[in-house]
């Protein structure tokens, strides 16, 4: 299918947000769309945005499902506000409609906007555009419902049935707008329903209806989106939790050691266990505990069996597996603990998200514990980090915390699939049988790592347990001299991963007036503002850690170039305090968020802006 209206407006990148009620399918509406951009040669970046309840009262605010897309050139964060907003009833124009830009475009399904929908979205009037003065806006308003319902009035099909397919006739107007192709959303459909033809043909039915009538009607004007400069390479469109899993795999491949995950399901880290159930070909294990210690302490047994042990978790569940990370500890057991970050405390914002988790990352085990720590910054770049943490476990006999969140699990963005020639091999320090008076705590000189003997090999019997080791022959001790020793022996084995970690690489100039520093999920964002003050002759750079303990060697010589640090976290100041503990000859400044929202580029700039106006 092809445009024939001459008005075609050109933009380098667009934001589109479709919102609707939780049943109103506007998860898959939206995966569906910035799948097609992907495969259009868009860069894409995403933002699922739903509520915790499995399901909120409908038509009311709290149970507005969002999903919005940022495509086009040049893409880092899934946009600030929404070019164009997709409501499909009253309660999804109540709560999106101040995420869409002055000017922008709101497309309505006004077949929903009736008085009872109008009440239970908080409205008090029967004039939503003025009660919520969008007379700035470009409405919209399309039978969104009722066109889907004479579409396939002749198809036997109920109504309850044929309402479902409302959001293929909204994602249709959406392709027509920025001339999207329908072949692959067809495609998708006839893969899922395969064993339901009436339901393929009712889909593609409304998909075609929903493009013809935005065709038809002259307010929509189509767009057209500038592609993406990309490298030749095979890609896919990918989120976080999906990359951590594999890169997990990787990791098990390149280590030649099977993949144990003991696990308990927890949002919104669960699907990181559902997506390594799918892949016993490459020899996976995967346990559903009963809680969440069982799921730790299962991996750390899989561990002391020789796997590539791992356990995931969000907050919470992080702190129930505190005890059991210090077993691992003193044991000196490989495992990677990944903790894909929630608003908290207690159950909090479970579908929300944060970076409140570091300093529980960091210390949240009784005694002297210590582990190392990384931090994923894309969805894509969680493969790269979930085999680095596989590495750093394996080859330093040590408990790994990777920290995602939830922006970065469940957004997406495309991803070259990797040579893995290309990648390392990983060596862990498996004892070899024969090794003649193997002592479990004798350690080599340069990363002061003990061998790691596996069950069952003959010759290298030893005990293990939560209780403290004497030094090189694992014996229980309780002689205090030895317990400052082995302490001290754990925190410098960790503190000489350091070896492995990069450096920092500064994003403008090495040197200028403000150094704005970000870690984890921020990244995107803290990009995206950092570049656009750049571009207008601003004197800011920017880092980003992905390592934090250890931190990268280069760390205090770059801060002592710049005038001004700025530390930009969702958070109350966790990393910033960290800073301050391994550096406090720097003064920090620290802008924090915590409203289980992503930081958005515009008040960043405001933000850095100001501060290199004070003097």
């Amino acid at each position: 299918m092809t445009n024939k209206i001459d008005k075609v407006i050109e933009l380098d990148h667009v934001v589109i947000r479709f919102s609707g009620d939780s049943g109103d399918g506007m998860q898959l509406t939206g995966t569906l769309f910035s799948d097609t951009s992907a495969f259009m040669g868009n860069g894409i970046s995403t933002f699922p945005d739903y509520p915790a309840e499995i399901r909120a009262p409908q038509g009311t605010v709290g149970g507005v499902s969002g999903f919005q897309v940022h495509f086009g050139h040049d893409i880092n964060t899934p946009g600030d506000y929404a070019d164009v907003l997709v409501a499909m009833n009253p309660a999804a124009l109540k709560a999106n409609a101040k995420w869409t830009k002055l000017g922008g475009s709101i497309i309505l399904d006004k077949d929903a906007f009736t008085a009872k929908n109008l009440e239970k979205a908080g409205y008090k009037t029967d004039d939503p555009i003025k009660e919520d003065n969008l007379g700035g806006f470009n409405i919209i308003s399309a039978p969104i419902s009722s066109m889907t319902q004479e579409t396939l009035k002749d198809t036997g099909m109920d109504n309850k049935t044929i309402l479902r397919s409302k959001n293929m006739f909204a994602l249709g107007m959406c392709y027509y707008l920025f001339n999207r192709e329908l072949t692959f959303t067809e495609k998708f459909i006839e893969t899922k329903f395969k064993k339901v033809p009436a339901v393929i043909e009712a889909n593609k039915k409304v998909l075609k209806a929903g493009y013809n009538y935005g065709y038809n009607v002259q307010e929509l004007t189509p767009y057209k989106v500038a592609a993406e400069e990309i490298s030749k390479g095979t890609y896919r469109n990918i989120n976080g939790n999906t990359a951590t899993a594999w890169g997990l795999v990787a990791a098990s491949e390149k280590s030649s050691l099977p993949l144990f995950c003991g696990s308990y399901p927890i949002t919104p880290a669960t699907d990181i266990l559902h997506e390594l159930a799918k892949l016993k070909n490459f020899g996976v294990k995967t346990f559903q505990a009963e809680d969440e210690i069982g799921g730790v302490t299962s991996a750390i047994g899989a561990s002391f069996a020789g796997n590539l042990a791992v356990t995931t978790t969000s907050g919470p569940g992080l702190a129930l597996k505190g005890e059991a990370i210090g077993l691992a500890v003193i044991t000196e057991l490989p495992l990677v603990i990944v903790n894909v970050q929630r608003g908290g405390p207690s159950t909090g914002l479970p579908t929300k998200t944060e970076q409140s988790d570091l300093l529980q990352a960091l210390y949240g085990r009784n005694g002297e514990s210590p582990v190392a720590v990384i931090a994923a910054s894309t969805p894509s770049n969680c493969f790269h980090y979930a085999f680095q943490a596989g590495k750093i476990a394996l080859e330093h006999m040590t408990p790994v915390v990777l920290l995602t969140d939830g922006f970065l699990a469940n957004g997406t963005q495309p991803w070259k699939i990797p040579n893995m020639e290309d990648y390392p091999e990983i060596k862990a320090p498996i004892a070899k049988e024969g090794t003649e008076n193997y002592m479990p705590y004798l350690r080599n000189e340069e990363n002061l790592v003990r061998e790691w003997a596996i069950p069952g090999t003959p010759g290298l019997e030893h005990r293990i347990g939560g209780l403290e080791k004497m030094d090189k022959t694992g014996a229980v001790s309780y002689v205090p001299e030895n317990h400052q020793v082995m302490t001290d022996l754990r925190e410098e084995k960790v503190a000489r991963i350091i070896a492995d970690v990069p450096d920092l690489e500064i994003i403008g100039e090495d040197e200028g007036d403000l150094l704005v520093v970000g870690w984890g999920g921020t990244y995107g964002h803290l990009l995206t503002a950092a570049h656009d003050m750049q571009k207008e002759g601003k004197s800011i750079s920017f880092v980003h850690f992905n390592y934090i303990k250890p931190l990268p060697a280069n760390t205090k010589d770059v801060f002592k170039k710049f005038k001004k640090i700025l530390v930009a976290e969702l958070n109350n100041g966790q990393f910033v305090n960290y800073l301050r503990s391994m550096f406090p000859e720097f003064t920090y400044l620290q802008y924090n968020k915590v409203m289980g929202l992503p930081f958005t580029s515009i008040e960043l700039m405001d933000n850095f802006n100001k501060i290199l106006e004070e003097k």
